[in-house]
């Protein structure tokens, strides 16, 4: 019977543990990172519990042990409930590189200016690896490539600036007509983990100009595609726009 209730004690723990760092990522109560660990201690012990869950129900056959059977059952439940979620995420963004910087451009890279300056970052390598990170995102993401759009580079930087101010989950912390260049901070809905990024605007062929644009996470080794999703959707909303 100490299966059964153990799965049923890690279940409960399990949930708590999840919501715990959910909650506190979210109300600000942890650093997100912090909270996110929570969330993945919990995830870890869901996994022993479901185990444990497995074991219990069939250690708990006989008739003198029935009575707690529905320890198992319920902690089980439990720990189905908090991990089945999670992995149906991980598979569904199984396909993404495990990196977390994004770039349009490997060659010449958009370096950061202020985002360097923000205290989270301070003491921080903010350069692009080409190493680290060049050949994976070419292998994952083989299609990305800066933005052509017409007109001459002011106008564009303009529409450019509009389009980024408008996105409700992102805040612009550098601006600067004289390089063309556009620095923010993109929070997320749960845990409000914050990755930089930065949008430059150069001149193209024929009379166009060439949106380039990186985003960096703040945390973490992997983002589940978060920073070529972002870089993606901006750009072809501008597309879009033009």
């Amino acid at each position: 019977m100490i299966p059964a209730w153990l799965a049923f004690f890690d279940g409960l723990l399990a949930v708590a543990l999840v919501a715990a760092g959910v909650v506190a990522a979210h109300f600000y109560l942890t650093p997100p990172f912090f909270g996110f660990k929570l969330f993945v201690a919990g995830l870890f012990l869901s996994l022993f519990g479901f185990i444990l869950g497995i074991i219990g129900f069939f250690t708990t056959r006989a008739p003198d042990r029935r009575v707690a059977r529905p320890r198992a059952i319920v902690g089980l439940l439990l720990s189905l409930a908090v991990a089945l979620p999670v992995f149906a995420v991980i598979v569904a963004h199984s396909r993404y590189p495990a990196i977390n910087d994004i770039t349009t451009d490997f060659e010449n890279p958009p370096e950061f200016i202020h985002a360097v300056e923000l205290v989270p970052n301070r003491g921080r390598d903010m350069k692009y690896n080409r190493d680290m990170y060049m050949a994976a995102q070419k292998r994952g993401y083989p299609s990305l490539a800066p933005a052509s759009i017409s007109g001459d580079q002011a106008a564009v930087f303009e529409r450019v600036k509009r389009l980024a101010s408008s996105i409700p989950d992102w805040q612009l912390t550098y601006v600067d007509p004289k390089t063309m260049t556009i620095e923010g901070v993109s929070t997320s809905t749960l845990f409000h983990f914050q990755d930089d990024f930065i949008i430059q605007v150069r001149p193209g062929p024929d009379g166009t100009s060439l949106v380039e644009m990186r985003s960096k996470s703040r945390d973490g080794i992997g983002d589940l595609g978060v920073n070529y999703n972002r870089i993606v959707m901006f750009l072809g909303r501008l597309q879009n726009a033009s």
